[in-house]
């Protein structure tokens, strides 16, 4: 029997019930056109129709890759940066012939297959993390674009644009409306062969489909390939659509992706779903969009209903009764009974145990040497002092020697990191990643100069301010992971979003005010012949080395890391040591949003971007297994100066800015690909 057939002869309930998410799609896509229809000022209209379907239509085909991907439990975070690539090359090599035109036509989705292959090479056959890998590809991506185009331009001729983004047929058929019915046959073919069942298999167990005779590691890389060749046709479609390029033209999308693939009823995690939802999904929020715009609200509020609609749709996609609210509910409930009953484990008399007299320690059980004890936690955290050492080396032959403010200003620019570390290590320890990190610094440094306005006396209630603010988004994002039971890559992407959609609308996208003396002569002043910060930072780095090896937090953090499961079995309480973790990490991108904006004198938009994969990249090179429970702090400072000694080096070649970039995600493809656990391998 074929899959068509066997999919048909199931009962009409049964296919509706699967179909849930897809039908809930399309009704919130009927009732929010129909609300943009009662509040437009004008009659729907095939101009309208034109102006929709191409709105969406970029979106669209990168959400039908992205399913591709999340169809196999995979992510994709380099999505955006594929679209990016693919037009700026367009957009400098296309001519205004239609062999060129044709050949650079298929060229997008070349290029995007190869990013895939790149990708799934990695993920499928040398079993990387998805998170990790496309993370740092899509730094990698975004290097080259910059190095082919480093600022908007180029042109996209005429007959390109008309031809995917102009009337197929006029005044009844707009031509995207075309290119997203392709899209989709290509999908209904894919579905119904071995290939797409084999998608669906692994999504919903991975060693199922193994053991049914599946070649997991070929039909994932064949994901990412085909996801990829997807994101190069969203790349050819949005470059027919602006006529030019912009290297950054594919970075706002990445939000909006997962939250398309989210409200089309595809399940993150694998095995259910589909991309004709994802292309419902997609163009929900393109009306979201086109709603706001018509009741003249701030296009700053997207990012914030974006970050929003993906939080709802995925926590109502998971709720069952077997998600995390229901457990806790049902907890709640058998501790309420118990309490009623008087039988709560803290209300019920105890028998005091027997004393139990041990033997003493003979003196041949000794314990081990502090090397001997700490040989592991060397193992991996020296190679990053190593290469540190072979930088300084190369620094000092390139310059000629190195001055005493070269030291300096190489531990003022790592404090930024050291500090960032401590948070996003902490989460990276329990098995998480806080993709939050960039525009918690950028709102906690933007609102530090409008609170304060230049003037120190304001300090003493911006920072605590500030503090508990950072604190508040570590809660909301623990909360997300412990409480809503969300995968951490969700919460700290749509709170990222929400974060920056905050601050677009407070400082209306213009932030103000100037940093005051007190926090720029931390940053810039002198205290005993160094910068004060220094002597800030190794206070810093002694009080994280105490917190994470030498306390109660530590201990739990790397318990949770191991195995959460065991970790609760042995006392531990795994839902508080997340959420603190995570407060820590919102901490510390609080404190560093404080100190950069001391640093430059004022805060600027975007100012967290460029540590996102840096915060990540000095946790890994330190010798921090990515996937959790095993890593050392000292080891997360050897990675910081190695890194921003490097990034030092790089800055007095004549290599272009777009470099450090991709030497930054080539350096965390190499650290997780050396340092990861033996197991897995």
């Amino acid at each position: 029997m074929s899959t068509a057939t066997a999919l048909a002869s199931r009962p009409l309930g049964l296919r509706l019930v699967r179909s849930r998410g897809l039908l809930i799609a399309i009704a919130v896509f009927v009732t929010l056109f129909a609300l943009l229809n009662i509040v437009s000022p004008s009659a729907y209209s095939f101009f309208d129709f034109s102006y929709q379907s191409g709105g969406g239509a970029t979106l669209a085909l990168a959400a039908v890759g992205q399913t591709i991907i999340v169809l196999t439990g995979g992510f994709d975070l380099s999505a955006g940066a594929v679209i990016s690539l693919v037009n700026a090359i367009l957009a400098s090599s296309m001519k205004d012939t239609v062999g060129s035109q044709i050949v650079w036509g298929i060229g997008a989705i070349v290029i995007g297959g190869l990013v895939g292959a790149f990708n799934g090479f990695f993920i499928a056959f040398l079993r990387m993390q998805s998170i990790v890998v496309t993370l740092a590809s899509m730094f990698i991506v975004q290097g080259i674009t910059l190095l082919i185009m480093p600022t908007p331009g180029g042109q996209i001729p005429a007959t390109f644009s008309a031809f995917l983004n102009g009337t197929a047929i006029h005044d009844i058929l707009p031509a995207p409306v075309v290119v997203m019915v392709v899209a989709l046959l290509i999908w209904t073919l894919i579905k119904h062969t071995r290939f797409g069942t084999a998608l669906y298999a692994i999504g919903s167990d991975q060693d199922a489909a193994t053991y049914s005779g599946i070649r997991v590691d070929w039909i994932k890389f064949s994901a990412y390939v085909l996801g990829g060749c997807f994101y190069g046709a969203a790349g050819a479609f949005i470059s027919a659509q602006t006529g030019s390029a912009d290297p950054l033209v594919g970075d706002p999308l990445l939000l909006p992706i997962f939250a398309a693939v989210v409200v089309g009823g595809t399940l993150l995690g694998g095995g259910k779903g589909g991309c004709f939802g994802s292309v419902v999904g997609a163009y929900v929020l393109m009306i979201v969009v086109n709603i706001l715009l018509v009741l003249n609200v701030s296009a700053y509020y997207s990012t914030v209903a974006e970050g929003i609609i993906l939080l709802l749709a995925v926590l109502g996609s998971s709720l069952n009764r077997t998600s995390a609210i229901a457990n806790y509910i049902n907890l709640g409930r058998q501790r309420w009974v118990a309490w009623r009953n008087g039988t709560l484990p803290s209300r019920v008399h105890t028998v005091a145990k027997p004393v139990v007299l041990l033997r003493p320690r003979a003196e041949s059980a000794a314990l081990p040497g502090w090397f001997q004890r700490n040989r592991d936690t060397l193992r991996y955290a020296a190679p990053a002092y190593v290469a540190l050492i072979i930088v300084l080396v190369a620094t000092a032959i390139v310059f000629n020697g190195m001055e005493f403010r070269y030291f300096n200003s190489l531990l003022v620019l790592s404090c930024f990191l050291a500090i960032l570390a401590l948070g996003q290590g902490s989460v990276i320890l329990t098995g998480g990643l806080d993709l939050s990190v960039p525009w918690t610094i950028g709102l906690c440094g933007i609102l530090l100069t409008g609170f304060t306005g230049g003037q120190n006396e304001a300090m003493l209630w911006a920072v605590p301010l500030i503090l508990v603010l950072g604190a508040a988004i570590g809660v909301v994002n623990g909360f997300g992971v412990v409480g809503l039971g969300l995968p951490p890559i969700v919460i700290t992407l749509a709170t990222n979003g929400i974060l920056q959609g905050i601050a677009l609308v407070y400082s209306n996208g213009t932030p103000a005010g100037f940093a005051a003396p007190s926090a720029r002569w931390l940053m810039t002043g002198r205290l005993f012949g160094t910068t004060p910060i220094i002597w800030v930072l190794a206070l810093f780095v002694v009080g994280a080395t105490i917190l994470l090896g030498r306390t109660g937090f530590g201990r739990r953090i790397y318990a949770v890391g191991n195995s959460p499961r065991v970790a609760f079995l042995s006392g531990v309480n795994v839902g508080s040591t997340l959420v603190s973790a995570y407060v820590l990490s919102g901490l510390c991108a609080a404190v560093v949003g404080m100190l950069l904006a001391g640093f430059n004198g004022q805060a600027s938009l975007g100012m967290g971007d460029e540590f996102l994969l840096p915060s990540i990249a000095v946790v890994v090179v330190g010798g921090t297994l990515i996937t959790g429970g095993r890593g050392h702090y000292l080891g997360m400072i050897g990675g910081v100066l190695l890194l921003t000694a490097l990034q030092t080096l790089l800055a007095g070649t004549t290599l272009p800015h777009a470099m450090r970039d991709i030497i930054f995600g080539l350096v965390v493809l190499g650290a997780v690909l050396a340092l990861r656990d033996r197991q897995t391998r």
